[in-house]
């Protein structure tokens, strides 16, 4: 039971959107479709919902194959990035709107309504109409008309990405409620590694049409199985450089040289990218933290209570995130220390070796 994806492409002239996506879902979990932009997640969300047709390969929900069966024929609603709403129809017939369509009960839309509206908190603007209303409340209004459906399938297209950071993170907490009180299937496409966390369930990381990796959130996360997937699954992006084992001994770079020991030991001699988060980058502090990067500024950013310094290694980029609010000029120069063990190591194919040794 539940929604199958079989060798799915999708071609839209000599363009590729979709290829060899082969994905099971199942009833009563939420899944987190993470990808840049034009990674395929709106298009993937579309042939899932039956509003497009694969150029190759089947659908399947509940063992019946419903490729070719039109939207209105599935158990499905789907949440867009734009707050659409009737204009015309109050906040009340909007939610309604679905039900009234399906034939259901006056008495049972009037129910099933204002459960939606509660769930949302906003009962109190039932007779409202949706241009007297904020951003975030025209939202709210589109994702009750689709979980008062009671759907198989709730597909969510980067519903909060035209909200304000308080609005977004306000509601996402509240969807996360939601959707664990749900037995549907729930996929929500995000370009926002740190939205796929905070939403948790299973993460799908797209990248150009194709399925790199999937699996719970935290452990895609904390063991991605490529560097791609590290890159796309990064915010800020993951910092790689290079590295050479050779004699016992681990180069980083044109002339770090650390042993080769501890979770590195294994490794064959031969060359490798090494990657570490930004997070584990540390600007003061060198207990346990033997690598040592020496650069020059070339950016500071403060984000909130955070600060991204993003400096120049033999010619690397890379980017620290410190805590705290702090100064730095373009042009300084800094330190910034790493302990071996928080390193993962790719092969020269791109595909993870070696995991950090403590959570990220």
């Amino acid at each position: 039971m539940g929604l199958v994806l079989k060798d799915v492409d999708k071609y839209v002239g000599q363009e590729i959107h979709l290829k060899d996506i082969n994905l099971e879902l199942e009833p009563g979990k939420r899944y987190v479709l993470l990808g840049r932009t034009l990674a395929g997640k709106t298009s993937l969300l579309r042939i899932m919902a039956g509003l497009d047709r694969p150029s190759n390969g089947s659908v399947i929900m509940n063992d019946v194959d419903v490729t070719g069966m039109s939207v209105r024929k599935r158990s499905v609603a789907m949440v867009y990035q734009q707050f659409i709403n009737y204009p015309s129809l109050s906040v009340f017939k909007n939610i309604a709107s679905p039900l009234k369509i399906a034939g259901t009960s006056r008495a049972e839309i009037k129910r099933r309504v204002q459960e939606a509206a509660k769930m949302l908190h906003i009962e109190h603007l039932l007779d409202r109409l949706p241009s007297e209303l904020s951003g975030g409340q025209q939202q709210r209004c589109a994702i009750a008309r689709a979980l008062v459906k009671r759907v198989e399938l709730l597909l969510l297209d980067e519903p909060l990405v035209n909200l304000d950071y308080k609005l977004r993170e306000e509601l996402r907490e509240e969807l996360q409620q939601i959707f664990e009180r749900r037995e549907s299937i729930v996929v929500y496409t995000t370009t926002e590694p740190t939205e796929a966390l905070m939403l948790g369930g299973e993460t799908i990381v797209m990248h150009e049409g194709r399925v790199l990796q999937t699996g719970p959130t935290a452990e895609v996360y904390l063991n991605p199985a490529t560097t791609k997937v590290a890159e796309v699954f990064s915010d800020p992006p993951i910092n790689f450089v290079p590295a050479v084992i050779e004699d016992g001994n681990v180069r980083i770079g044109k002339g770090q040289v650390i042993p080769q020991q501890g979770r590195l030991a294994d490794l064959e001699p031969g060359e490798y990218r090494f990657g570490m988060r930004s997070n584990r980058l540390f600007l003061k502090g060198q207990e346990g933290r033997t690598v040592r990067f020496d650069g020059t500024v070339g950016l500071s950013e403060i984000n909130g209570s955070e600060t991204f310094v993003h400096m120049t290694y033999e010619d690397v980029p890379l980017v620290a995130q410190e805590v705290g609010v702090h100064q730095y000029g373009v042009g300084d120069e800094v330190s910034v220390f790493l302990d071996p063990n928080d390193f993962y190591v790719f092969g020269e194919s791109g595909n993870l070796l070696v995991s950090p040794v403590r959570a990220d």
